[in-house]
């Protein structure tokens, strides 16, 4: 009896032989009847007698010979409805190694035992080309004629691909080899007007995209996918424009970042998104220069649960650093992105750590165990509004655990820490952003103490070698002795730095998911106010930004993203209900809510206190702080955090950042 359901799927034996046996006579009569048809192309179909004798005297050999050589080359063992180049390799190579054979007795001398030379070079083509062209027939039933693998009564779905470059070539291939995936492309549209009135697949090319504006051509179809992964989004949008005019779907390819990672594929088509819209052009890094930094280094990233600590966990993971601590408080964010990272291959790289970075000795056992190099400070409390009305929390976690970390990672030697902050800190009207600001003070507070450990060293030192590369001489090395105790060796002063950028596409939080979930609702959707402002990054963006700067980093600057154009919220949204189907006032509607308290209409990019200059990227620029901290009053609101009204704390918030505009109740 069959175990688990399994042996019922394997072939018998009696099933086996029988396909081996069809398959023998199959090859026979090909292979025998090519090389019979070979004598008669060869001499013209009047055969001489004694050539005719020949013939049948040598076709058993020839017979024998070359099913050996298809066996020697696995084509019994072939699926027959599947062809591919290496099938078609192989029958070619079964296919000359017979008819090699063949030939040796002529060059030898051997007239009597051999065939023509002509007729042996007519009886390779023809061999080989009905053998191919008898496996091609067979693929093409199973993928074109047969139906096999679609869902019965389902109809395939017509479609137009944008793009007949080599994506949208690649893609128009897969759905034609799978209907199954239940897609049909019947036309191709394309900007290059070279290319207009050929065929792709048997596609045709039937001009610019603009024509799925007319309604001929939109209604022969069902779908648009734009398989044009390089494309700026102003022609995402025009696109966009022309399909929505007869109400056509449009979905798109993966991203090119996403293809040459290889963590989608291009037939992995998906609905259009707001940020293949939002027009920002890729920022290019030095992603060798950001290897050679972190590669054999133990790293350590705090929030790596979050939007941004995950990204980082999955970029340096890349890297091939010695090894990647994962630190979060949150037990189940950090049990995805560890499953994520141990089925990428990374199991053996990555730390994953529950803790709370205001743990202080929890924090301070992590570093004293595994001795990071590099720490990527992530974790905070970013929410606006709830920390808005929850400022102690706020101030206690993102301003007082951030230089709590930035003591440890000093007193322990770390060679770099890079503060992640926001836009919002800049000249802030609310709790978060006052609380980054604080944070961004904090740290650079400890750099210029020397982390505490009374080294008081200059920042700017130790790290940079020649030719601004890493310096990896010297330093803190921690590692458990033979009495179990960390033998340490000093390092140059750590080289602390911020990273500041805008709103993250597609975090927690973020107006994206908000409004995704208000448009699922049916609407309406919310906007504060009609002229309300952001900048706008895409995750990976972001951490490209804070790897780079952690390169380029010397010491006490705050690196700002020159992060393009600021987006209208109202247009953002106007956008996401568009791309979800539906019209504008119509059928969803856009509601003004009011600004909420500590909410401002546009973000800034400096603080007037702090001096810009260049750095050697064109699209990072490098900030360098004047004002000092005046911790006076430190350690008393540190005491009283949880004894104070939210109106003191912002007001006691206020003395520690002049720039901040407290919203009081």
């Amino acid at each position: 009896m069959p175990r688990f359901g399994i042996q019922s799927h394997i072939p018998s034996d009696g099933a086996q032989l029988r396909r081996t046996l069809a398959l023998t006579g199959i090859y026979t009569g090909i292979i025998g009847a090519s090389f019979y048809a070979a004598y008669e192309v060869r001499f013209e179909f009047l055969v001489p007698p004694e050539q005719q004798v020949e013939r049948v005297r040598l076709l058993p050999w020839v017979i024998g010979l070359k099913l050996g050589t298809l066996v020697l080359f696995r084509q019994f063992g072939s699926l027959m409805t599947y062809f591919s180049l290496p099938d078609l390799n192989r029958l070619v190579g079964a296919m000359a190694v017979a008819s090699g054979v063949l030939l040796l007795p002529r060059s030898l001398g051997w007239s009597e035992f051999g065939a023509p030379r002509g007729v042996l070079l007519v009886d390779f083509m023809l061999a080989f080309g009905v053998l191919c062209g008898g496996r091609l027939a067979a693929r093409l039933y199973r993928e074109r004629l047969s139906g096999a693998g679609r869902t019965p009564g389902r109809a395939l779905q017509r479609i137009a691909i944008i793009g007949a470059g080599d994506v949208g070539a690649q893609l128009a291939n897969e759905f034609l080899s799978h209907p199954a995936r239940g897609f049909r492309p019947v036309i191709f549209l394309d900007d290059d007007q070279t290319k207009h009135g050929k065929l792709v697949h048997g596609v045709p090319v039937a001009g610019r995209p603009e024509l799925l504006a007319e309604q001929g051509v939109a209604k022969a179809l069902d779908k648009v996918v734009i398989a044009m992964p390089s494309a700026p989004a102003r022609r995402i949008r025009e696109v966009l424009a022309a399909a929505a005019t007869h109400g056509l779907k449009v979905e798109i390819v993966p991203s090119l970042e996403e293809l040459a990672a290889g963590r989608v594929k291009t037939s992995r088509v998906r609905p259009v998104e707001v940020q293949d819209l939002l027009g920002r052009s890729a920022v290019e890094i030095d992603s060798a220069g950001i290897r050679r930094a972190l590669a054999g280094k133990v790293v350590l990233v705090t929030g790596a649960g979050g939007s941004i600590g995950s990204e980082l966990g999955r970029q340096i993971a890349a890297l091939n650093p010695e090894r990647l601590l994962l630190v979060d408080q949150s037990e189940a964010a950090l049990f995805l992105i560890e499953q994520e990272l141990n089925e990428q291959g990374f199991g053996g790289t990555i730390a994953p750590l529950v803790a709370d970075v205001l743990d202080r000795p929890r924090m301070e056992a992590i570093f004293r165990r595994y001795g990071p190099q590099v720490v990527f400070h992530a974790a905070a409390h970013k929410h606006v509004f709830l920390m808005e009305r929850q400022p102690a929390e706020a101030i206690r976690n993102n301003a007082f655990g951030s230089r709590q970390l930035a003591e440890i990672a000093a007193a322990h030697g770390v060679e770099a820490f890079t503060l992640i902050s926001t836009d919002k800190a800049i000249n802030p009207t609310n709790v978060m952003g006052a609380t980054k600001r604080l944070a961004e003070l904090l740290v650079m507070d400890v750099a210029r103490e020397g982390g505490g450990n009374g080294s008081g060293a200059e920042m700017g030192e130790g790290l940079r070698g020649k030719g601004d590369e890493p310096n990896s001489e010297g330093g803190i090395a921690l590692g458990a002795s033979s009495a179990g105790t960390a033998a340490i060796v000093h390092r140059s002063a750590p080289r602390f730095s911020a990273v500041r950028f805008g709103n993250v596409l597609g975090s927690s939080g973020s107006v994206i998911p908000i409004f995704k979930r208000q448009i699922g609702q049916g609407g309406p959707v919310t906007v504060t106010h009609p002229d309300v402002t952001r900048y706008f990054m895409t995750i990976p963006e972001a951490v490209g930004l804070v790897l780079q700067s952690f390169v380029l980093g010397q010491g006490g600057e705050i690196f700002v993203l020159d992060m393009g154009q600021p987006v209208k919220i109202v247009d953002l949204a106007r956008q996401m209900i568009e791309l979800s189907g539906y019209r504008v006032g119509e059928d969803i509607e856009i509601v003004f809510s009011g600004l909420k308290p500590g909410e401002k209409l546009f973000e800034e990019l400096q603080h007037h206190t702090e001096e810009y200059a260049p750095t050697a990227h064109p699209r990072i620029m490098r900030f360098t702080a004047k004002a000092a901290l005046d911790v006076s009053g430190l350690l008393a609101l540190e005491s009283q955090l949880h004894a104070m009204e939210p109106n003191q704390l912002k007001s006691a918030l206020k003395q520690l950042v002049p720039e901040y505009s407290p919203h009081l109740d």
